[in-house]
């Protein structure tokens, strides 16, 4: 099992729709965020707008296993054009695909690409308490929980806590050590 994390082929946007947003059932949408109710995109919206960032950006890649799509890794910078609070994340799109060790790898690659395409000392994770595979992952990867705000995300008419992980980019180098 090769994985590698790569910029999208422009000539596999149906393909990567088709696989992310074709069933607007499939399970990880239950996870990513639900609370947020972001809108799936029509292929051609996705095409049109959020395409790019996947084909040219820096800032998402897609997770490609002996050349199939399984899923995408993302940053997005916290404080917005300062671009000194960098936060990730991933999807892994198949549950078919879940506690493979799939996550572990992929996320272990993107902090390092993170760390060497940036000066920062630290980068972050943000969950919910909905999310058990994601909080899981964190602790795996060896992230430090660094806040824990309860009951501030409201789901299915529930409360649920939002929890913060990090690392300093000298705890990454030890332990990869």
């Amino acid at each position: 099992m090769t994985l590698q994390l790569k910029n999208l082929d422009k000539k596999r946007l149906k393909e990567y729709w088709k696989i992310a947003y074709g069933d607007p059932h499939a399970k990880w949408m239950e996870y990513n965020g639900p609370y947020f109710e972001d809108e799936i995109p029509t292929y051609r919206k996705f095409k049109k707008y959020e395409s790019k960032k996947l084909i040219t950006g820096s800032n998402y890649k897609v997770i490609i296993i002996n050349d199939k799509i399984i899923g995408t890794v993302g940053s997005y910078y916290e404080d917005n054009d300062l671009k000194k609070w960098l936060d990730i994340g991933i999807i892994i799109f198949d549950e078919n695909n879940w506690s493979k060790g799939i996550g572990l790898d992929a996320m272990s690659k993107w902090i390092d690409y993170q760390f060497s395409i940036t000066k920062l000392p630290h980068i972050g994770l943000t969950t919910w308490s909905g999310n058990p595979g994601m909080i899981k992952l964190s602790k795996k990867l060896g992230l430090n929980e660094e806040a824990y705000v309860p009951k501030v995300r409201y789901w299915e008419r529930q409360y649920w806590d939002s929890i913060k992980y990090g690392i300093l980019r000298e705890e990454w180098e030890n332990k990869k050590n």
